[in-house]
């Protein structure tokens, strides 16, 4: 690049007023202006777009557990048939509330019987021991706040899922939770080792 000598700079600059380089400046902030609105216009029309993705991804996934319990519900009485229990009737989002009438939690699926009921967690995929932590949280609350159906019964507690990890059935096994997997379009009890013994809420 060629360096202008002092009397290259004097000529280039003749003929420059103050009016001139100032509409030379504001031209380049008007340009500047416009350039940014566009990309901001761009960004809010981005978001926009982010959002509804985010919505219609979100609602795939509420489809998709609804429907796992949907096949997970179907009979279910039939997957306890070596224990003492008449689970027949099937209830399915039953809310729990506070003394205030708040939601605190609500069981995907609880089975009853007369004398024993049993909240069932619902995932899509339990894949964290985290999952189980989160049910038995949910256990103590349903005793602390029995909606109707669970008053004056014997609780018990149960984890399923369209998949659940191996470590996660042993450690829902260890808190002395059921485990029931979806395999194809039948729900199978997953069998308990030796010695299990369900906890009783």
């Amino acid at each position: 690049m060629a360096i202008m000598t002092a009397e290259e700079a004097a000529e280039a600059a003749k003929g420059l007023t103050f009016e001139k380089v100032w509409a030379a400046l504001m031209e380049t902030r008007q340009n500047i202006d416009r350039m940014s609105a566009e990309n901001a216009a761009r960004s809010k029309k981005l978001d926009k777009q982010i959002d509804k993705m985010t919505k219609n991804l979100g609602g795939l996934n509420r489809s998709m557990g609804e429907l796992i319990e949907t096949l997970i519900a179907a009979r279910l009485w039939e997957k306890f048939s070596a224990y003492p229990y008449n689970l027949k009737r099937a209830y399915q989002r039953v809310p729990i509330y506070d003394e205030n009438s708040q939601v605190l939690t609500d069981i995907d699926i609880l089975l009853a019987d007369g004398e024993w009921v049993m909240a069932m967690e619902v995932k899509r995929e339990a894949t964290k021991t985290s999952d189980v932590d989160r049910h038995l949280k949910r256990m103590d609350l349903i005793r602390k706040h029995p909606p109707l159906l669970v008053t004056g019964q014997k609780l018990l507690g149960a984890l399923s899922g369209g998949v659940v990890d191996a470590d996660v059935r042993e450690y829902a096994h260890s808190a002395g939770f059921f485990v029931l997997e979806l395999k194809g379009e039948a729900v199978r009890l997953v069998p308990p080792p030796e010695g299990f013994n369900p906890r009783v809420w």
